[in-house]
């Protein structure tokens, strides 16, 4: 093979072209090396990701928390939420706490 029809062949054309040899260190720059990279994109999308799914969870821990206060406005709730929750007690008064032993042995 001699260097004329090397230097003819199709492949060798697009390669050596112009347009080409400029487009490829730009798409390597765009691709890994700038600031808009698509690595940093995809930082980026991983920490949306997880914000929103944090933002999701909150949301639920505050509508069961509105229904909790909504439930204790009523104050034979609100004593019963104390009694079990804080281990409240009235006067002349014995708690006494079980526990069950859930793990199997």
């Amino acid at each position: 093979m001699t260097f004329r029809t090397f230097k003819n062949n199709k492949v060798v054309k697009i390669i050596t072209n112009i347009f080409v040899l400029i487009f490829i260190p730009f798409l390597i720059w765009m691709l890994f090396f700038d600031e808009n990279s698509y690595l940093v994109h995809r930082k980026f999308d991983k920490e949306i990701n997880d914000l929103e799914n944090t933002i999701s969870f909150y949301k639920t821990k505050i509508a069961e928390d509105k229904a909790t206060i909504k439930k204790l406005e009523d104050s034979l709730q609100l004593e019963r939420f104390a009694r079990e929750k804080y281990l409240m007690k009235k006067e002349n008064e014995d708690i006494y706490i079980i526990e069950f032993d859930t793990i199997k042995k």
